[in-house]
Parts: structure tokens; sequence; C-alpha cells
């Protein structure tokens, strides 16, 4: 198919050696020879008269057109996927569909595992590839990373529909000796020192935001990159972590030692929501996936 004479399937390699910046890659993405993806890339470099990627040493970087083509060639793929290669019929119990899922550290241990259980029942043939949330969750969703998106509300984007899943309070995970655990008050939570969870991805931790807008400063001794090990590193110590309760609820079911103690100053609980492309709004397997997430909580 053509569009004012450009071959529309060369759209899926741009979108490909845009994000790759590599020949090789991007032919083993879509499965073609080397040489088809370079035949392909000098003919949408005739089309747009410009190189689009150059060898910069040992590597290709994008040109300033390939740079402002990037999200308009993603955002057309999206759109004619959803209008076109989405399936209008759904059966859960047939369906061999792969569906990629973007959560967060905190949601693979909470939600994820009751969902996954439910689907296997379900949809026994459905493929799911949980991916790990970036920075700007959003941004996936535009460039159809994702197929559904697990994130907290303040993050998620505004030009795409949402539908809340939990709110799930904070609490103070430390030592079952620790004095706090019998006595918390904001002197002592201040004047303790925390273990902090930092995103991998870089950026602010739920937590560090609430007590920033809290205006509470705290002494922060370690910093992990997972939830997952915030309860070995407050176990045997006087150290205080902030971790939302349904996480730290089942810290303290796998690991016996440690304390839950509500903070002593009021905080808005993590409000998680589920979020898909707009142009996905109708897809009912996606319908069918959001019922499914919601009856996982």
């Amino acid at each position: 198919m053509r569009f004012q004479n450009l071959d529309l399937n060369l759209l899926a390699a741009l979108d490909k050696l845009i994000r790759l910046q590599s020949v090789s890659r991007a032919a083993d993405e879509l499965s073609i020879t080397q040489s088809a993806m370079s035949n392909a890339l000098n003919r949408l470099r005739l089309y747009f008269d410009d190189p689009l990627l150059v060898q910069v040493g040992r590597r290709m970087e994008l040109t300033p057109r390939a740079e402002a083509l990037a999200e308009r060639v993603r955002d057309i793929l999206v759109r004619i996927e959803a209008a076109v290669a989405t399936p209008l019929d759904f059966d859960p119990r047939t369906t061999s569909r792969t569906i990629a899922l973007m959560v967060s550290d905190y949601s693979l241990a909470t939600v994820v595992p009751p969902f996954v259980r439910r689907i296997a029942h379900a949809a026994p043939g459905m493929k799911l590839t949980i991916k790990p949330q970036r920075n700007y969750p959003g941004l996936q969703l535009e460039r159809g990373d994702t197929d559904l998106l697990i994130a907290p509300r303040l993050y998620s984007s505004p030009d795409h529909p949402s539908e809340g899943l939990l709110a799930d309070p904070m609490v103070c995970v430390m030592d079952a000796a620790n004095p706090l655990a019998r006595g918390m008050n904001l002197a002592g939570f201040a004047a303790a020192q925390h273990v902090g969870m930092e995103p991998p991805v870089s950026g602010e931790s739920y937590a560090a935001r609430l007590m920033r807008d809290a205006g509470v400063t705290i002494s922060v001794a370690v910093t992990t990159f997972s939830f997952q090990s915030l309860p070995d590193l407050v176990r045997g110590t006087d150290r205080i972590a902030l971790v939302q309760k349904r996480l730290a609820e089942r810290m303290a079911r796998e690991g016996g030692g440690l304390a839950l103690v509500t903070p002593p100053i009021p905080l808005q609980p993590l409000e998680q929501v589920i979020q898909w492309h707009s142009m996905r709004d109708s897809d009912p397997a996606l319908i069918w996936l959001r019922a499914e997430l919601q009856a996982s909580v």
C-alpha cells in the first residue's frame, strides 16, 4: 500500500531503525535479512531526501530529520494497529494474543501475581509480557511499547483514558525490636535513620515525594533499587522504611520480626491506575483484562 508515493511497509522499517539505530538489529526485529533492511533504508533516504541514520565512529546516530519523524511515525503505526490489526472478537478461552503489561516493582510484588494466576485459568493460551516501568510511563503508551500500564495516578498521562485500580496507605516498616514500634511520634520518626527506595530509572520515589510535600526532612542512611530488599535492610536495625501497606504486609508475612506502624503524620495513599492508549479504548481484550485486574486487587 502506498500513500503519496511512500510504501507504508517502509514505515515499520523506519520505526525500527529510529528506535534501534542499527540496521542489523532492526532487521532481526522484523525478521528480514540485513540486505533487505539496508535496501529499505536506502529507499527511505531517497523519499525523505535525508540520510536519516549516519555513521559516527562505531555507532549510527539519527539526523535531526529522523528525530523529528520518530514520534509521528510511532503514532501512525499505533493508530494503524488499533484500527486494523486488533481483532474485533475476543474469547479468553481460545485467544493466543500476546499482551504487554508495564508495571512498577511495587505492582509486580502485589497486584501482578494474583492477576497472572487468574489469566492462567481463564485464558490459558494468552501470553503476557511484563515490562518494567520507566520514567514518563505515559510515553510508553504513545510509542506502543505496552498495551496496559499500571502506574501512580500522578505519573499517568492526561492524554489517554485511565481507571482507578487501588489506593494503598503508607506504613512504617521496622524491626519488631525497634523502640519506635512501641511508640511512634514525629520527633522519633524524623530523628531515625531511614531506608529508601530509589527507582532504577532515576526519578523520585513516592515516599520521598510525600516527605517533600509534608515538609519533613529525614535522614536516609541506605537507598536501594528494589522494594523487595527493604525488609532485610531494616531488620536487625533501628531504621525505618516508609512503604505501601499491601507490600509491607507481604514483607511481614514472608519474613518474621517486622512491625508495621502508622506514620505520625497524615500521608496521601498511593493511588494506582490502569491506563491504555486512547486508540485502544474499544479493544475487547483490553476491556476484559482491565476487569481481570480489578478482580485481582
